[in-house]
């Protein structure tokens, strides 16, 4: 798990100088001007903790795609940016309003169910309340995102 504060905006997701770049390259400076060493420290399946207004800023999905890129599997925040939410489950990332998000201890593991609007940290047992993700949505984010999902509900490709 890893830990942020509050206004985490999408040019520290997805810094603007590497936006010309494969998202492989923006994901290696993703956070770097808040914490240096993220990027060679996030291990895929690890998720993120937030205070208010995760997202904030452009509208960049880049920065949702270079959380994927990365391996994390789920944000939990108090609060986002709309369209950082939105675009973060077009693109398969389950984001989860928790209020209670910046209580969660460091480094627990943590159990999420999006549906349900529940996260529990494994050691103690701690139930953290969020905000449940709607089915249909949650099978878009199972299905990989919006582009996949529609493919696979109305059975063509969505690339032209």
């Amino acid at each position: 798990m890893h830990r942020f504060g509050d206004n985490i905006d999408t040019d520290q997701l997805a810094p603007g100088r590497y936006m010309k770049c494969a998202i492989s390259e923006i994901a290696r400076h993703c956070l770097e001007a808040v914490d240096p060493g993220f990027a060679g420290r996030v291990r895929p399946g690890d998720m993120i903790v937030a205070g208010d207004n995760f997202g904030a800023g452009s509208s960049r999905e880049q920065a949702a795609a270079a959380l994927l890129e990365l391996g994390i599997r789920a944000v939990l925040a108090k609060s986002f940016a709309r369209i950082f939410f939105r675009n973060a489950l077009n693109l398969g990332l389950p984001v989860l309003v928790c209020p209670t998000a910046p209580e969660i201890a460091d480094g627990a593991r943590i159990r999420v169910d999006p549906i349900l609007g529940q996260a529990t940290e494994t050691a103690s047992g701690r139930q953290h309340d969020c905000e449940p993700l709607p089915a249909h949505l949650m099978a878009m984010v199972r299905d990989g995102g919006l582009l996949p999902h529609l493919e696979k509900t109305l059975g063509k490709s969505t690339n032209g």
